[in-house]
């Protein structure tokens, strides 16, 4: 039903945009809207500062006439998208750890182990006093190697004499693996190895982290008159992704939202994910009041740049932005 509704309202929105005129006037600073000229430049400021990002010309039959021919849209190829939003997201719930001073307290968040019960209270728990000693203990702290054992005897020794070396590598402690150094194994030759093929490993289920990559693209949106982010995805053997597949790299507050999938005004083909611009302006406008109230003036030259900074909230796994930093203070 959803995908239905954002197909109407993308319709509407296309006549809507082509009965708009184009801007003229410069409406940065009051509302936070760009014109196509203020467009080009703003993208040629992105060009010179991040080369992965460059000009593209598009379909010759979908040029729109208040771009230059040769700068209809920005893109950026192959991204890395190493991790799904699910697994970033938190799961748990929180604590309200202290509410005494009168300030709310202070939140502690997902300290739990795989079957919900408190890590960090197993582990106080798990602390005991040895009175004798004055000395904290855990379970793991009685677990010592032979090399850790002699050193806590010659702690508790007088220091009248150093360890005879010879006398210490006659004694067979040199032989002792040391748990904190790595070990390896010698790999079988090639000609006895068993052979595996890809898709036997991908059904047993192996740990080899599978990269999808991101076709990233800038076009203008002359209805909403802001830059509106458009991407892409593929798997390791350069295959389209799927939609459900591209929703997954999405943060799930926007999914079928703020993203959701529609024809790219520049490029035929199937449709691709867009980040509704209905926003942009605002956030842009609210970002120029901060930095003004503090002595500061934002110039229209910066605006993809800090357009790809607040758009990454809504796709935080696909790392893109190797842009200059941007301070509002």
């Amino acid at each position: 039903m959803q995908s239905v509704l954002n197909t109407v309202k993308g319709t509407a929105l296309n006549v809507a945009e082509y009965l708009t005129p184009v801007l003229k006037e410069s409406k940065f600073r009051e509302t936070g809207v760009l014109t196509p000229e203020e467009f080009v430049a703003a993208g040629d400021h992105l060009v010179h500062h991040c080369p992965t990002w460059q000009w593209a010309a598009g379909d010759e039959s979908k040029t729109k006439p208040y771009l230059p021919k040769d700068k209809q849209f920005l893109i950026t190829r192959n991204v890395a998208c190493y991790r799904r939003c699910k697994q970033m997201e938190y799961v748990g719930e929180e604590t309200l750890v202290e509410e005494e001073s009168g300030d709310g307290g202070w939140v502690e968040t997902h300290h739990l182990n795989d079957d919900g019960t408190n890590r960090l209270d197993d582990k106080i728990c798990e602390l005991t006093l040895d009175e004798s000693k004055d000395e904290m203990h855990t379970p793991e702290s009685g677990k010592m190697s032979p090399i850790t054992a002699v050193a806590s005897d010659d702690d508790n020794e007088d220091d009248d004499e150093a360890i005879d070396m010879d006398t210490f590598e006659e004694s067979g402690m040199l032989d002792l693996v040391d748990p904190a150094v790595a070990t390896t194994t010698r790999k079988q030759d090639s000609e006895t190895r068993p052979s595996c093929s890809t898709s036997a490993v991908m059904a047993n289920g192996d740990s080899v982290l599978h990269t999808r990559t991101y076709d990233l693209h800038i076009t203008y949106d002359k209805y909403y008159q802001t830059p509106r982010l458009w991407v892409v995805g593929y798997d390791e053997q350069r295959k389209p992704l799927t939609v459900e597949q591209m929703y997954e790299d999405v943060s799930q507050d926007h999914a079928k939202k703020t993203v959701t999938m529609e024809s790219h005004p520049h490029l035929p083909g199937p449709n691709m994910a867009s980040v509704h611009p209905c926003r942009h302006a605002d956030i842009m406008k609210k970002i120029i009041q901060t930095v003004e109230e503090g002595g500061g003036q934002l110039g229209v030259h910066l605006y993809l740049i800090i357009f790809l900074k607040f758009v990454q909230t809504v796709i935080p796994t696909i790392e893109y932005d190797f842009t200059q930093n941007f301070n509002m203070s």
